[in-house]
This record gives structure tokens, C-alpha cells and sequence, in this order.
């Protein structure tokens, strides 16, 4: 294997804060112990060659300050960032011994980059590599990976988009974190309105929402990869008959068979905002995404009417998942001390849908048995109760899962599930079919 030197040079440099975002993912990242890093092997097909690489892994250099970032902890465990304003990346070559084995090593690199978290105060947030066929070979695969703290799936997408268009952006710095908590720490007012909004809501629901926990059978923690063609044609052909998204659909779908399975009053779950449609944050390459708060009754209404509840929490959880989450944090525990129990918040909610979809005019009765349990493992380690997170899988809803079994027991899992089905499919047929 090889290194490349790539030195840059780029605007931004300075110290500060973490951005919310960044101090949402951070606190994450510590709890669970992993850089949650996003990235992949990709094939190269057009003839570029190592020096191509070098040139684009210098513009994501460059351009993005969050790619120059390196985290800084203080003795009293503070932690902040420092951006530098030049510096060297490395590019790694590795040979295959023939082409056939090439795409078996960018396997190989990847996985290995998995494996080890980034060392956040030394490395930069961006690995980068390319494999050739053979000694001066030409190149088959370039594998990227990018530390959380530095970007989400959205900036990602945004750095790949803006290599394309690099001769025209030029090398000028795009907006950095630094530049965001700053304009986040002038402004009281989001981190204000936000507070009353899930304060009002923590008062409203019940402070569990679990019965408490049993010991489970088997693994504790496990994820559950589960797809339904029947809830995607469901789903959009019920939506299409509200005159709505089908985002809302499914959200009361999980609402309702939440409430099938674990029973309780109002349903509550935190969702991830990724907080992209405020001003000027729309092409900003650094985690956005913060929680919200969804809050709805889908007891003893129609379909109808728990999808138009649905959609209307989930629009206040938006406005309201902009703020300052260490006050968030104080505010709950907060609560939890003036109602002499904590509040469990470790349900959660993640659409990661991003590709556009037509409506589907009918349901296919063909696909109700077509629903299908795509992979059960046991996890390591999850930090919270129960995560649902609608997959981007086009022609179907795929809901990967992880759930911790002590509050949730697999069976129960896997019959909340299936009445998100139940409750989309009989409500595609007739919206004013009961919930409960």
C-alpha cells in the first residue's frame, strides 16, 4: 500500500464550538463507542487515475471546513474543534494482484476502516483510497469514508454532487461549522420557542413507555431488517386518497401499532429532523439533524383522522428540533424530577426516505403474502429502546430496526410490524376504518 501526500490549503480555520448537530451526533457517537462513519466502495469505469483521486480528495480539502476539522477536549471535558487552514492528506493505493481480486480489497480496506473509529483529535474526519489492478495497473475502485462528526447522509451527497461541478465552484470554502454555531449561539429565540413546545409536550404523555423491563430470551439487542410491498402500495395509495405525503402514512401507521402492541395513551417518540429546510442550511456539509418531538392520540378516531394527526405532530416537531440540545437535556431531566419519574424519550422514529415515488392507484391483494423478514442479528450494543428507520428502498417499505428486548420482546416487535401492515392496508381500503 501506498500514501499520496495531498496537501491543501482552504478558508475557515479557527476554533470553537461544536454545532448542535455536531453535539447531538458526539453524544451519540461516545454512548455507542463507534465514529458511525458513512461511505463505500464505489467502481471506477471512465479511466481516471491516481492523480484524479489526489485532485478530488484536495477540492473535499479545500472546499468543506468541516473535512479540516479536528476535535479538542479540555481538561473540565469540554469539547470543541479546531479547523486548520492547510495541511496534508493521504491517499492510500493498494494493488490488487489482478483484477479479478480488486473489487475483494476494496471490500477488504472498507470493512477494516469500519472497524476502527477515527482518532478524532489527529485524524482528519475523511479516509480515502483507490485500488488498481496490478503494479501501474489501471484503477478499478476508490473507497471513501467519512467520519459523522464532519457530515450527514445529506452533506455526503452534497460533496459528491459538487465534485462534479468543481471546475466552476473553484476552491472557495463553503460554509463551516464554526460560521453555523455562531449565527446558533446569537440566536436565543430557536433554542426559547423550542424548549416551551417540548415542554408542554413532556407534561402531556405518560412518562413510560414501556410496562417496564423483563429479562428476554436470547440476545438483548437486536436489529430487524423487515419489508413490505404491501405497506409501501398501502401507503401510497392511502396517502393519494388524503391528498397527503405518504411520510405521514407511515408515521401513523407506527403510532397506531405502537399503540396495538404496547398499549398506553399518547403516542410519543422522538424523530430525526435533519433540519435542512431552515435558511441557508440547505448545501451546509456538517450534521444538521437534531430530535424531535412527535405527540398524537390515535385512540378511538379514524384512520383519516390519525394520519391528519400524524401529519400535523410531525410538522411541529420539525419547527420545534432547532436548539441548544445541552438546555434540551436539562429540561427533561428537569421534568422527570417534578413528576418524581424520568421520562423515557428511547423511542424513535427515522424516515430516511429520500427518492420520489408515484402513486399507486391500487392495492395488489398479490402482495400482502410478499411481506418477508429480511435478517434478525443480534447487536453488540444499542443505547436506546426501540429505533424504527424507514429504509430508501424503492418499490417497497423496508423498516430496519433495533430494538432492546428487555422492553420490548422480539414476538411483540415483530407483531408491531405487521399491524403497521394491517392498520395501512385496511385503511387504504376504507380511511374511516377504526384504529382500535
Amino acid at each position: 500500500m501506498e500514501r499520496i501526500s495531498v496537501p491543501f490549503t482552504g478558508d475557515g480555520a479557527g476554533c470553537g464550538d461544536l454545532t448542535w448537530g455536531q453535539q447531538q451526533v458526539w453524544r451519540a457517537m461516545v454512548e455507542v463507542n463507534t465514529s458511525m462513519s458513512m461511505g463505500g466502495v464505489v467502481p471506477v469505469l471512465d479511466g481516471r487515475t491516481v492523480d484524479d483521486f489526489a485532485g478530488e480528495l484536495r477540492f473535499f480539502m479545500s472546499r468543506y471546513p468541516a473535512m479540516r476539522s479536528l476535535l479538542r477536549f479540555a481538561p473540565d471535558g469540554a469539547t470543541t474543534q479546531e479547523i486548520l487552514g492547510s495541511g496534508e492528506a493521504f491517499l492510500e493505493v493498494h494493488t490488487a494482484a489482478s483484477a479479478d481480486g480488486a473489487g475483494a480489497l476494496a471490500a477488504e480496506v472498507y470493512a477494516g476502516w469500519k472497524a476502527r473509529n477515527f482518532d478524532y483529535a489527529h485524524e482528519w474526519p475523511i479516509r480515502m483510497a483507490v485500488v488498481r489492478a496490478g503494479e501501474g495497473g489501471p484503477i478499478t475502485h476508490v473507497v471513501v469514508m467519512v467520519c459523522h462528526i464532519a457530515a450527514d447522509g445529506s452533506g455526503l451527497a452534497m460533496m459528491v454532487s459538487e465534485l462534479a461541478e468543481r471546475d466552476t465552484i473553484g476552491s472557495h470554502a463553503a460554509t463551516g461549522p464554526l460560521e453555523i454555531a455562531a449565527a446558533q449561539r446569537a440566536s436565543g429565540r430557536h433554542t426559547d420557542n423550542a424548549m416551551r413546545y417540548w415542554e408542554a409536550q413532556l407534561r402531556a404523555i405518560e412518562p413510560q413507555r414501556f410496562a417496564g423491563y423483563a429479562k428476554p430470551e436470547g440476545a438483548r439487542f437486536r436489529q430487524v431488517v423487515w419489508r413490505s410491498p404491501a405497506l409501501y402500495l398501502a401507503s401510497e395509495r392511502l396517502a393519494a386518497r388524503l391528498s397527503v405525503d405518504a411520510a405521514p402514512v407511515l408515521l401513523a401507521a407506527y403510532g397506531v401499532a405502537f399503540g396495538r402492541v404496547a398499549g398506553g395513551g399518547p403516542f410519543a417518540s422522538q424523530v430525526i429532523v435533519s433540519n435542512r429546510f431552515r435558511p441557508g442550511l440547505a448545501d451546509v456539509v456538517s450534521p444538521l439533524a437534531q430530535n424531535g418531538l412527535v405527540v398524537f392520540d390515535v385512540r378511538g378516531v379514524t384512520a383519516a383522522e390519525a394520519v391528519s394527526r400524524a401529519r400535523q405532530a410531525s410538522m411541529s416537531a420539525s419547527k420545534y428540533a432547532y436548539y441548544d440540545p445541552g438546555t434540551r437535556l436539562a429540561l427533561i431531566d428537569r421534568i422527570g424530577k417534578e413528576r418524581g419519574e424520568p421520562i423515557d424519550l428511547a423511542v424513535f422514529y427515522n424516515d430516511r426516505r429520500i427518492s420520489e415515488r408515484p402513486p399507486a392507484e391500487a392495492l395488489d391483494e398479490a402482495a400482502l403474502p410478499a411481506s418477508e423478514m429480511v435478517s434478525e442479528t443480534p447487536m453488540p450494543y444499542f443505547n436506546e429502546k426501540l429505533m424504527i428507520n424507514v429504509d430508501d428502498v424503492p418499490d417497497t417499505v423496508q423498516i430496519t430496526t433495533e430494538v432492546d428486548t428487555a422492553y420490548l420482546p422480539i414476538g411483540d416487535l415483530r407483531r408491531l410490524l405487521q399491524q403497521m401492515e394491517d392498520f395501512t392496508v385496511a385503511a387504504a381500503l376504507d380511511p374511516g376504518s377504526p384504529t382500535f
